[in-house]
């Protein structure tokens, strides 16, 4: 995926299959396609929502609930949080949504997926502390929105934002958008669980991006470098006479609002 200067939400289902009937060979060639955390992210939802709509768990199993995580020791509550999502069309559009904007974020990792992982796993850390005081059941909607904050704050300037068709706006505003959608469909209880995302968004971009305080803490281990990062061909890597990022750019726009410095880019040493 590509810088582009617009973003558009478009509704639409995240993989595309060619014209022809497809095979599960096809099928699987095409996942393979979607970018490795990305993937995991919306297969986690799928995976973790399909059981709840179709009635097979009970969504009570799925929900966070800190006496039955510390005194049942049901760990699997704090990952199934993160991962149940609405039903109907709601979530086909949760899940086109939650695919756009994590992709969005692992393009600007340019190769380094790795260390988005590793970043996830302290955002859902600090989305449980902060959302434990307000008794929340279901982390899902606040670390969309911090994906979605962190991908608009590093979206070129001028990038907008295009909501159902109908709103336009800069895209670094859309993870407020989100919080305004669910204050008006969730009221106060959902709206300060998506703020934690925005709490927490902004710490993310603010320490790894901007200030990079948090630079060193946001590279991932060698042990999920090799789980999750596939290596590179051998030979010179394009680029490599250079401090310049491989990554191709749209003549004209800009990546970001604030200046790396040439070979400082994240995960470098």
């Amino acid at each position: 995926m590509r810088v582009t200067s617009t973003f558009k939400v478009v509704y639409t289902s995240p993989i595309i299959l060619n014209s022809h009937p497809g095979t599960m060979s096809e099928l699987l060639a095409e996942i393979r396609k979607i970018p490795p955390v990305t993937r995991f992210v919306c297969a986690s939802t799928i995976a973790v929502t399909l059981p709840v709509m179709t009635k097979t768990i009970s969504a009570y199993t799925m929900i966070f609930v800190k006496e039955f995580v510390t005194k049942r020791r049901e760990f699997w509550r704090i990952y199934t949080s993160f991962f149940l999502g609405g039903s109907g069309i709601n979530f086909i559009f949760d899940l086109a949504m939650q695919y756009r904007n994590t992709a969005a974020l692992e393009s600007y990792y340019d190769g380094r997926s790795a260390d988005l992982a590793w970043q996830l796993l302290f955002a859902s850390a600090s989305i449980i502390v902060l959302n434990i005081p307000l008794g929340t059941f279901v982390h899902t909607r606040a670390l969309m929105v911090a994906i979605t904050y962190v991908s608009g704050q590093l979206s070129p300037p001028g990038t907008q934002a295009s909501l159902w068709g109908v709103l336009t706006f800069p895209v670094r505003y859309f993870a407020y958008a989100l919080v305004a959608i669910d204050f008006v469909i969730g009221g106060k209880e959902a709206v300060l669980s998506a703020l934690t995302g925005i709490v927490v968004g902004h710490l993310w971009w603010w320490g790894v991006w901007e200030s990079r305080v948090l630079q060193e803490l946001g590279r991932a281990p060698g042990w999920m470098k090799a789980l999750i990062e596939t290596p590179p061909p051998p030979g010179p890597a394009p680029g490599a006479s250079g401090g310049s990022s491989s990554r191709s750019r749209r003549p004209g726009a800009q990546t970001t609002g604030y200046n790396w410095g040439s070979g400082h880019r994240l995960g470098n040493g």
